[in-house]
């Protein structure tokens, strides 16, 4: 298993804090990063001490869902495990978390018990004890899937990356981790309950505070899950019974016995009003709500006064988003620079706007892969990343790492937003929503635009989708990563620019000395991409079997398994060394592409591995009818027929293994990256053109 992070939001913890800290380090070898929001109590010396990593983040930043997910971003461990202020690890935490991820593929989140420290009451002991021994009545690890009990707790929970990174937490004042154990369930991710992962953890305030909690919980639940709370008097007396018996059990002398019974129906009567109330909570005035919130969270009160079903009041983070395509129709762009005579011939600083990335994202690798080359070209580069929708609170040097480790080594800076922007040569806008930003930047000399895909087609009819068809009617260069998207947006858009082949990295994707299979497809079935078309492919598998059900078929492209009606290998998200093996290993390939082209046929061709793609449009104008690809129509017995067609005959197979080896010879990224060089050059000479045409009489 890869690394592990730990991460620990902080407010004023200095009691338990040390001890806590200290517990976690001595688990082994780990990351520990500590959010504070505003500690005064000397929590901050302590984490400083402790910690790899200390964040400080304004107490009105604090989200329980929303500073999670910072921790997880600016974490860099595999397993993700969340600790609450005073929960303190017992010996052997940390390994039983690791041995509750090997139990299942996809186990994706695990939780354990909290213990009570010594002293709690009567109360918190016996609830603690019988909840967390309800899950697992013979001590050993249980798996719950989709169906199965979602209850989560991040007082004590570890995920992994992968799992978090698909789903996040949501953005919820309480229970953001019962929500997420309900969205991974349903997703398909498997949930353990480790009983060894034990934590020494409770809350034992007094009666007040204790139904203050209480209700801002179940007003939490009530957010998350749309639960309401029954009032159920009956289930208080239940309880005090409870806790009778559970004292008489541990030998309480009777007079002990007696003054904590008072205490223990004080206990229940008012968890079971507050809870009640809690989950009906936008009934209150919103004085109310924050007279009865331990957190003093509440409705305005303006709200309370109307007579009406009120909102949640959110606070603004920031511009609304595409606020980008709102000041170009009222500012216009941003006048360019004039370009300095002949330095289209020289070495060119260039400024890159990215969107939001991921591990694993082949577009980002595209661009990152071809920044890299330029910068052996000579070039400088910077890159600016463009978040409106804040998906990355990480430092600027933390995802320059993260970038350096997950795709290409860069020299370039990258900064976050445009505080900063100092102007370049040539900006380059990266995908649609980044032409915006790019426009209204100053002190450029010309401006260009790196196509990937014709992202009109990601989208349903949409905003989105016009604002993505405008971005190529803007003036902008376009370097399309095909002939094929060139001349479809210079016919469709009447958009100028040149293009560039999509290269491959000969050193990983090869012929590896390992003996090929005679019944293997592999199939590319990232399904959360729409134009990969995976739907069709599956139903292209299903016949295939039903012809042949001796063939093996693996999956590779994302975590979540298919619903398929035969046995198939689960590869999920794997590196490119790994994949590179398969294919060598393969009999045939399968990889749909509605759009673009994809880099994955290249790449299984390299491997001396043929494959099935759609014929027509982008795939067949770049990769031919004759070569290491067998097109087929887009329906499903088309394409089985197809991959029936190379399983069941050898020298088919070779024929297009010998031609794909033969087209991909000549595909390198530093080819690419000189034909995006060209681009650039191009888009300047043309500033220069169009200004000497301008001062012609």
């Amino acid at each position: 298993m890869a690394g592990v992070s730990v991460v620990v939001p902080v407010k004023d913890g200095a009691p338990l804090l040390r001890r806590a800290l200290e517990a976690v380090r001595s688990q082994g070898e780990l990351e520990l990063v500590v959010i504070d929001s505003g500690s005064r109590d000397g929590s901050l010396e302590i984490a400083r001490e402790l910690a790899d990593e200390v964040i400080e983040i304004a107490p009105g930043e604090f989200g329980h869902g929303r500073t999670r997910n910072l921790g997880a971003e600016r974490a860099s461990g595999e397993l993700i495990c969340f600790l609450t202020q005073d929960a303190v690890p017992q010996p052997g935490w940390l390994a039983a978390y690791r041995e509750a991820f090997a139990l299942d593929s996809r186990v994706g989140a695990a939780f354990g018990p909290h213990l009570p420290h010594p002293g709690t009451s009567p109360m918190i002991a016996r609830e603690l004890t019988e909840f967390f021994a309800g899950f697992s009545p013979n001590g050993s690890p249980v798996l719950h899937r989709k169906g199965d009990v979602t209850f989560l707790s991040n007082v004590n929970a570890c995920y992994l990356r992968a799992c978090w990174e698909e789903l996040r937490f949501a953005e919820l004042d309480y229970s953001e981790d019962q929500a997420f154990g309900r969205v991974m369930l349903e997703a398909g991710w498997v949930k353990v309950f480790q009983p060894r992962a034990a934590v020494v953890h409770a809350h034992d305030f007094g009666p007040v505070e204790f139904m203050k909690r209480y209700f801002d919980e179940y007003r939490g639940l009530r957010a998350s899950s749309g639960h309401v709370e029954p009032l159920a008097a009956g289930r208080a007396a239940h309880e005090v019974r409870a806790d009778a018996r559970w004292m008489r059990e541990q030998g309480w002398p009777l007079g002990r016995r007696a003054r904590w019974l008072a205490r223990s129906a004080a206990h229940h009567g008012g968890r079971r009003v507050a809870s009640a109330v809690g989950s009906r909570a936008e009934r209150l005035p919103g004085g109310v709500q924050r007279a009865l919130s331990l957190e003093r969270r509440g409705a305005t009160e303006s709200e309370a006064e109307l007579d009406l079903p009120r909102g949640r009041i959110v606070s603004s983070a920031g511009g609304a988003s595409y606020e980008e395509v709102l000041r170009l129709d009222r500012e216009g762009a941003a006048p360019l620079d004039d370009p300095v005579p002949g330095m289209a011939d020289r070495p060119l600083h260039l400024a890159v706007v990215i969107p939001p990335f991921q591990r694993g994202s082949g577009g980002h690798n595209t661009i990152f892969t071809l920044l890299a080359r330029l910068e052996e070209m000579g070039h400088t580069c910077s890159v600016w990343l463009y978040d409106p929708r804040r998906r990355h609170y990480e430092a600027d040097s933390v995802l320059r790492r993260r970038i350096n480790q997950e795709f290409a080594p860069l020299r370039a800076p990258l900064h976050k937003g445009f505080a900063g922007w100092s102007g370049a040569d040539v900006v380059l806008a990266t995908g649609w929503d980044t032409v915006y930003p790019a426009l209204l930047l100053p002190g450029c000399r010309a401006r260009a635009y790196l196509v990937q895909d014709h992202e009109p087609e990601f989208f349903a009819t949409s905003v989105e989708s016009r604002w993505a068809a405008r971005t190529y009617e803007l003036g902008l260069y376009g370097i399309a990563a095909s002939r094929w998207l060139r001349d479809l947006l210079a016919e469709r858009y009447g958009m100028a620019g040149s293009w560039f082949r999509l290269g491959v990295d000969h050193g990983i994707y090869r012929p590896r000395p390992v003996q090929r299979r005679s019944d293997t497809v592999i199939f590319y079935a990232r399904e959360f991409t729409p134009r990969r078309a995976v739907a069709l492919g599956a139903l292209a598998l299903t016949e295939l079997h039903r012809r042949r059900p001796q063939t093996r078929f693996v999956l590779f492209g994302q975590a979540e398994e298919l619903h398929l009606p035969f046995e198939y290998e689960q590869l999920g998200v794997t590196g490119p060394e790994v994949l590179s093996w398969r294919y060598a290993e393969a009999t045939v390939g399968l990889c749909l592409s509605l759009t673009n082209y994809s880099l994955i046929p290249q790449e299984m061709m390299a491997c001396g591995l043929p494959c099935v793609d759609l014929a027509g449009g982008s795939t067949e104008a770049e990769l031919g009818r004759d070569g290491g690809v067998e097109v087929a129509e887009a329906d499903p017995v088309a394409i089985a027929e197809a991959l029936e067609g190379l399983l069941a005959d050898e020298d088919r197979r070779r024929r297009r293994a010998e031609a794909g080896l033969a087209f991909v010879e000549t595909a390198s990224w530093d080819v690419a990256a000189k034909q995006v060089e060209a681009g650039l050059r191009e888009a300047l000479r043309q500033r220069e053109r169009t200004l000497a045409a301008a001062s012609q009489p």
